[in-house]
């Protein structure tokens, strides 16, 4: 896989280990894009925040999502955030 004057090369500092060479900066992809997590995470947002706005309390949306109140409090701000912008913008 590797040119033989690199593999030489690599073999004055590594002898027969495992070594992990990171992709370019510029081709990584963010936490949770590949498998699909930060999409789910983004709806669930979505509908703690759509609950709330129509009505359902802080301490509902905790026992529904099983989050912390903190953690439902920072969604519901986050979204609020994120849906002021957008409509600032447009």
């Amino acid at each position: 896989m590797l040119p033989p004057n690199l593999l030489k090369e690599l073999q004055q500092y590594i002898h027969g280990e495992l070594i992990y060479i990171p992709k370019k900066n510029k081709q990584r992809v963010g936490w949770g894009e590949l498998s699909g997590t930060r999409k789910l995470i983004t709806r669930r947002n979505e509908e703690i925040y759509g609950l709330y706005s129509e009505g359902h309390s802080v301490e509902y949306l905790q026992q529904a999502y099983h989050l912390s109140e903190d953690s439902i409090r920072k969604v519901i701000v986050k979204m609020r955030m994120a849906l002021s912008k957008s409509s600032v913008q447009s």
